[in-house]
């Protein structure tokens, strides 16, 4: 009775005691709510438009099947160079835009560079010699600073140059300058000339026989290729006799669109060696070129546009690049900024060329080494050493003309 009488009592105190949902839990202390925190929004990137003006051409009769015909010189060489750009601009708060504009054959060109728009103030032309004048001197092009990416013709440096034109290759006067400071250094000093029958031909020769005068080289001969010589036909009979002038230490040709210049080597009447427009060529960029970091720029090039870059490819990508470096110092996305950091002394151009380019604030030509270059390897650069101008290195090719203001 005991034992049931204490388990009543333990049993009885038991339910007594609260339930455990009656007991009230601790009071929590209140966790103030962490404020939001907001990322300041990122400036806006300067806009730096850029236009591509070019016109397709007819394709010329095939002169050879290792030399395809390539339609878009200059376009990928400018796109290569865009990328470039914005890769800087990454860390300069700077967006590179690059607006195409490619007019059919036969287009009209005036109308369409007037449909570019006043917003692309800097235009880069792939353009024949004689469309150049007419596009700078539209009232579009007034306040727009252009880049020449095509031509070589003297005059368009001098008595027909324009103040807000600037040019990426070589003129005629500075490829022949090359040619001769080389032939001087080797002391082969009397030249055979021979000339096409193009207009381009003739001012070719006109560039040698300036270059020959200024540098005291002698022109032993000098005869024309008429259309009367199939050099595909009869190169093994007509060349041999075509060549026996007097004694002469190197045949220079002028042949640019390539008719019979290729079939002079190795056929003329004395074993001598054929530079100008074949044989030993001056040109701006070639594929052999591989010093000063120029391999990478070539594999790069090669990568996107399954080719060889060319002399086009090169200037469109040195004209880009000279706004993207301009724009960059200058901290400015306007047209007069950047041409007037472009025409400074303070401008200075990586081109793969071992030496700093500019221009020429006269003449807007691009002070540039030339490449002398043989079909399958570079031969030399030009200046030639002891031709060196004291300042800039390379003022001495091409450059013997007064320093007039452009129109």
């Amino acid at each position: 009775m005991k034992k049931i009488a204490l388990i009543s009592v333990c049993f009885c105190w038991l339910v007594a005691l609260p339930s455990s949902d009656a007991i009230a839990a601790p009071a929590k202390k209140a966790v103030p709510a962490k404020p939001q925190v907001t990322k300041p929004a990122e400036p806006a990137k300067q806009i730096v438009k850029i236009g591509y003006f070019s016109q397709e051409r007819a394709a010329p009769a095939a002169l050879s099947n290792l030399d395809p015909f390539i339609q878009n010189k200059g376009q990928i060489g400018a796109e290569l160079a865009i990328a470039d750009n914005n890769t800087t601009g990454q860390f300069t708060g700077q967006h590179y835009e690059l607006k195409k504009v490619v007019v059919p054959v036969g287009g009209d060109l005036q109308q369409a560079f007037n449909q570019l728009g006043e917003d692309v103030g800097l235009v880069v032309l792939n353009v024949q010699p004689d469309q150049l004048n007419k596009l700078a001197d539209l009232p579009a092009a007034k306040n727009k600073l252009l880049f020449d990416a095509s031509t070589s013709d003297d005059e368009l440096r001098n008595t027909d140059c324009r103040h807000q034109i600037l040019h990426l290759l070589p003129s005629r006067a500075m490829r022949a300058d090359a040619l001769a400071q080389y032939m001087l250094k080797k002391r082969w000093q009397n030249w055979f000339l021979v000339i096409g029958p193009t207009p381009e031909d003739k001012l070719y020769a006109a560039a040698i026989k300036r270059a020959a005068k200024k540098f005291g080289i002698k022109l032993v001969a000098e005869k024309a290729w008429t259309n009367d010589y199939d050099a595909r036909r009869t190169a093994q009979s007509d060349v041999p006799v075509f060549t026996q002038v007097d004694d002469y230490d190197v045949l220079v040709v002028a042949d640019e669109q390539g008719l019979f210049g290729e079939y002079l080597d190795y056929r003329t009447w004395k074993p001598r060696p054929v530079i100008g427009t074949q044989g030993l060529v001056a040109t701006a960029w070639h594929r052999t070129h591989e010093q000063w970091g120029a391999v990478q720029l070539q594999n790069r090039f090669k990568d996107t546009a399954g080719r060889w870059m060319e002399e086009q490819d090169y200037a469109a990508y040195l004209a880009v690049r000279a706004i993207g470096e301009a724009s960059v110092r200058s901290k400015s996305n306007q047209t007069q900024a950047i041409k007037d950091y472009v025409f400074s002394e303070a401008f200075a151009l990586q081109g793969y060329k071992g030496v700093p380019l500019s221009f020429r604030p006269w003449d807007g030509q691009l002070r540039q080494p030339v490449l002398l270059a043989a079909p399958r390897s570079l031969v030399s650069v030009a200046p030639v050493e002891g031709f060196l101008h004291p300042k800039t290195e390379l003022d001495t090719l091409g450059y013997d003309q007064p320093e007039t203001a452009c129109k």
